[in-house]
């Protein structure tokens, strides 16, 4: 590697060829109009070259020194954008999470994150990325890794809560239906958060319900909007007892087999991240935060139907 210039003599010549002379320089850098001089006079002797020509009115620059000037602010901007995209890695968090999720569990919480983590900027994206987020984000709100087809190798997680599922549907549908048994639900609307329909196939590959198909009804793009169906009495949904717990909690949807609750076959929701990152300060933050206001919503699930 070639040998660099004394690095607060150029410091102290691109400022004051900047400025056009050696008192802007001193003011910016804080420091004397003498070591601006002298910190010049020690570039042009280690240049073997004169910068700068000295006038009674003050100083211009010579060839060498307007070749010079561009290439230093050149370099020092990039050092400074560098140095300000580290310092803004390390104190902001990125998190990915399914925009279901994040409507029904996340968002509702992040004041709190934000209040106890003041220093950490967290950004929140619910787009999908082709390789789960990890190159882009700093941890991922999704289901448990365990079931990935092609995980990637370094690979953390943290389980937050199960999945536990049921069908649910408004009061005024049931009673429209008389949906009391489960054979009853064959000539009800099924609604389904996607169009895999693999919140249906999961509970009837559980309870094996007759005449019943999984492949009838109506798809929408996730849970939310779902269970916004439901609750406007289109249909029945398989509710997530976590996070349909307000819908639930307040019977503008009613379960209507309590009992009949299965796992999703995808697993917990999880904390997921990278392992270069999983110790990070700013994730192990989050990850305490997640896993503590995620006490309540494990117990839920352990306590259906609530008594």
């Amino acid at each position: 590697m070639a040998r660099l210039p004394p690095l607060n003599a150029l410091r102290a010549f691109e400022a004051a060829a900047r400025h056009g002379g050696f008192i802007g320089a001193a003011d910016e850098l804080s420091v004397t109009r003498g070591a601006i001089s002298r910190h010049v006079k020690l570039l042009e002797d280690n240049l073997g070259v004169a910068l700068f020509v000295r006038q009674a009115q003050g100083v211009r620059l010579t060839e060498s020194g307007r070749q010079l000037l561009p290439v230093l602010t050149e370099a020092f901007g990039m050092i400074a954008r560098g140095a300000d995209r580290i310092s803004s890695d390390a104190s902001e968090l990125r998190v990915i999470c399914p925009p279901g999720t994040s409507i029904r569990w996340l968002l509702p919480k992040l004041d709190d994150f934000r209040r106890t983590h003041p220093d950490i900027k967290l950004r929140l994206t619910t787009d999908f990325y082709p390789d789960g987020g990890f190159n882009r984000v700093d941890a991922d709100i999704g289901f448990s890794v365990s079931n990935w087809p092609n995980r990637p190798r370094d690979i953390e997680h943290l389980a937050l809560f199960p999945v536990s599922l049921t069908p649910a549907c408004s009061p005024s549908y049931r009673a429209e239906k008389s949906l009391y048994r489960v054979k009853d639900l064959a000539r009800c609307e099924l609604l389904h958060e996607a169009r895999d329909h693999a919140d249906w196939t999961a509970w009837m590959d559980a309870f094996q319900p007759n005449g019943l198909d999984p492949r009838k009804g109506q798809d929408f793009p996730n849970i939310d909007i779902a269970t916004k169906a439901a609750v406007m009495g289109v249909g029945v949904v398989i509710a997530n007892i976590v996070l349909c717990h307000e819908e639930l909690a307040s019977e503008t949807l009613v379960a209507p087999f309590p009992d009949l609750v299965c796992d999703s076959p995808l697993g917990s929701v999880c904390l997921i991240g990278a392992g270069d990152k999983w110790t990070s300060p700013k994730v192990e933050a989050f990850k305490a935060w997640a896993y503590d206001i995620a006490a309540a919503d494990r117990g839920l699930s352990v306590q259906w139907p609530a008594r």
